[in-house]
């Protein structure tokens, strides 16, 4: 991972300890060759059906509208800039007065750090952001835990909503896929519901949520026990800004607001298409919900779930032929990962960052 200028830390790896690294690894190639042999099976399956047209896919990038291509792309950059805001809204019951260029440019690393690494460069933002406003890193995971929470909720309620109107969408699903849309409205209202019982219990019952975690926690040694409570505490800390309702209500507000930005992303990159060109907010609200989902996967440096979900949903709900559906979930998983790099790889290198330990357990417990 990245790692700073000062001072170097015993041991390697992602994770506690060098042992487990070449476990984590091991566990990692399992995941991503089972993904890799799902996609390749089911393209193996669609181009038994019909012969993979490599022209039809050039054709796809060649028809590119270049201005609609921008706006999606100062969409996406925009996002960034409204997730800046709302984490540094969520730690002002930690600290009134934060840096707001401070956390782009960790924001930006860190979003640069999850294409490289995958879910392993989730601890990269946090961190940073621990290290330059001086706060516990555990209270930043707490943070960053109810980052995810809200924007869960929010996929899965935009989800839902584009769900009960794919009548009024352009989309042309057959009966056999009829039984898994309605269980996915069911797992829709589950999810949500366990997203808002957490918020809640973590925003009006915060004496009870600390006292069950401290009680699960007495079963442990005693010299744990002591290394774990601060962090329990400062983690609990981090989780303020649910306590008070007008918090609660504008950072809903602002995930509303920073997905509305990623849908219209979205919008903006299908009008880039001829394909796609009509594709109205419906549409693209299918469609970026089914991503959203996708995207929970992540191959370092490969992305994977994203291009996959992308593929299936414009082949199978939109009926578009696969050579284009594929060029069009490349590009939007460039759009979505790759654009932040060049900002990110020239902020680390204005800060004195390496690439190799960022991560590095040991130094994670000291912060």
């Amino acid at each position: 991972m990245f790692a700073t200028n000062s001072g170097r830390t015993k041991g390697g790896g992602i994770f506690p300890s060098q042992q487990r690294s070449s476990k984590d690894r091991h566990s990692l190639y399992v995941v991503v060759g089972l993904i890799l042999l799902g996609a390749g099976a089911w393209f193996w399956f669609r181009s038994r059906q019909q012969q993979f047209r490599w022209d039809l896919f050039e054709q796809t990038f060649a028809q590119l509208d270049p201005i609609w291509f921008a706006a999606s792309v100062a969409a996406v950059l925009l996002s960034y800039v409204g997730r800046v805001l709302r984490w540094q809204l969520m730690i002002r019951p930690l600290k009134a007065r934060t840096s707001f260029w401070g956390m782009f440019r960790a924001t930006a690393i860190g979003f640069t750090a999850v294409v490289f690494f995958g879910r392993a460069g989730e601890l990269v933002r946090p961190y940073l952001i621990s290290k330059r406003e001086n706060l516990a890193f555990s209270s930043q995971m707490a943070v960053w835990l109810l980052e995810r929470i809200y924007d869960l909720l929010m996929v899965l309620l935009l989800f839902a909503f584009a769900l009960s109107r794919i009548h009024s969408s352009s989309t042309t699903i057959g009966g056999s896929l009829r039984w898994l849309l309605q269980a996915g409205g069911h797992t829709v209202g589950l999810l949500c519901t366990v997203c808002l019982a957490m918020l809640i219990a973590f925003g009006l019952f915060p004496g009870y949520v600390e006292s069950r975690l401290s009680s699960a926690l007495s079963v442990l040694p005693d010299p744990l026990q002591a290394k774990l409570d601060p962090l329990l505490k400062a983690f609990l800390a981090g989780t303020r800004s649910t306590q008070r309702r007008s918090f609660v209500l504008l950072v809903v507000g602002y995930t509303f607001a920073e997905w509305m930005v990623i849908v219209a992303s979205f919008l903006f990159l299908f009008k880039s298409f001829p394909a796609t060109a009509s594709f109205g907010f419906m549409d693209t609200l299918i469609v970026a919900g089914v991503v959203a989902f996708g995207s929970a996967i992540q191959i370092p440096g490969i992305g994977g779930g994203m291009q996959i979900a992308t593929v299936l949903v414009l082949t199978e709900f939109f009926r578009l032929p696969l050579e284009t559906a594929t060029g069009i979930a490349l590009i939007l998983w460039a759009v979505a990962f790759l654009v932040i790099i060049p900002i990110g790889m020239l902020l680390a290198f204005q800060e004195g960052l390496r690439w190799r330990k960022l991560i590095d357990a040991e130094e994670l417990q000291r912060s």
